[in-house]
């Protein structure tokens, strides 16, 4: 990945604060326990619900069943956004990523991506891998994986208040 292009948005931040740098907004992502992800339905409308994902070779990879909404809604449009924010007003760091959503069918890919669920959630979130899908044990429904580039981040930040652009 190359090295985004940050600025502070100094109408939307304190005077005299500092952009938040690219490696504070990857942290972020690589630490979330919960992302939530907005795609849009076939008839524009947005759509928006939480998953698990993980931060793996310079992008976001999440997974869903290959009919559920989100889904679905790929199959019309790929851009999304993936957003992980706490609840928090007064600390904190908020990071949007904005991309488009591109399946993963590669198999060595899933087996590295299945290691990298596996390991970041200690067993909880375990697959298997084949026909270009991860599978939960024991299941024959297919879960799709998705991996989206940043292509513009944003990092809110909290308590001095900043909002910084990180574009590639």
């Amino acid at each position: 990945m190359t090295t985004p292009q940050t600025t502070l948005d100094e109408r939307f931040s304190q005077p005299g604060s500092d952009a938040t740098s690219w490696e504070q907004a990857r942290q972020v992502l690589a630490d979330a326990q919960l992302t939530w992800i907005t795609t849009v339905r076939a008839d524009g409308r947005p759509h928006q619900t939480p998953l698990v994902a993980v931060w793996h070779d310079d992008a976001l990879y999440f997974s869903t069943g290959t009919t559920e909404q989100k889904a679905v809604n790929l199959s019309h449009n790929p851009h999304v956004l993936l957003t992980v924010a706490d609840r928090n007003w007064e600390e904190g760091l908020d990071v949007v990523v904005e991309g488009d959503a591109v399946q993963v069918t590669d198999e060595e890919t899933l087996r590295s991506l299945a290691e990298a669920w596996t390991t970041k959630w200690d067993g909880s979130w375990n697959y298997e891998v084949r026909d270009g899908h991860f599978f939960h044990s024991g299941s024959d429904s297919p879960v799709a994986v998705y991996r989206v580039a940043p292509i513009k981040v944003l990092a809110f930040g909290k308590g001095t208040f900043t909002q910084t652009r990180h574009s590639f």
